[in-house]
Formats: structure tokens, sequence, C-alpha cells
């Protein structure tokens, strides 16, 4: 995916469309990394749960270091979902950066 995608503003749309129609299965791997990248969220939620269920928040640093891991993810996961420069890659982030509006006292400076 790498080498053929273009992270300019104006062509990265271009771009993902040029793998998924041009390159030899684009679309292929395009999709493998799309449902890939679903599928370790939900391996992420059994793994959050299995620490749930057995009382692994019980271990105060373990816990803490694995909810800082879990925020490092779903950043880099919120920039996953932008790269495309598509309407729902700029609709989807809008969404998300304005529900840190309803923090108290910071939400609208986050915002802006």
């Amino acid at each position: 995916l790498a080498m053929h995608y273009t992270a300019d503003t104006s062509l990265a749309f271009s771009s993902i469309a040029h793998i998924c129609r041009d390159v030899n299965n684009g679309w292929l791997l395009r999709n493998l990394h799309a449902n890939g990248a679903s599928f370790f969220f939900i391996c992420i939620y059994f793994h959050i749960g299995r620490g749930l269920y057995y009382g692994s928040y019980l271990y105060k640093e373990t816990w803490n270091i694995g909810v800082i891991l879990l925020f490092l993810v779903m950043a880099t996961a919120f920039l996953g979902y932008v790269l495309p420069w598509g309407q729902i890659s700029f609709w989807g982030p809008t969404v998300i950066t304005n529900l840190l509006s309803a923090a108290p006292y910071i939400g609208p400076d986050l915002v802006q």
C-alpha cells in the first residue's frame, strides 16, 4: 500500500482509487488491511474483557499501561481513518473531535 499511496491532500483519494482499480490485487490488499485492523480491535476488546473478568485491574501499574496503550492504538486508528481523504474521512473525525467539546472546562479549547 505504501508504494502506491500519496499523502498529499489533493491526491490521497485518487491514489486509493488507483490502488483499488489498477494495482494487481490492490482491492484485496486494501480490504485485508481494513478488515485486519477491525479484527485487531476485536481482539483488543476481548483482551480488555478478559482482564475485567479475571480482575487484572487490581494490578494498577499493569492496568494503567494497558489503558495508555489502548489510547495510543485508538489514536493510530484515528490517523489511519483520516488518511484516504474521502467524505467519511472528513465527517468521521469531525464528529469524534466534536465529542471532545463535551469535556468540562477544556472541551471547547480542544476542539478549536
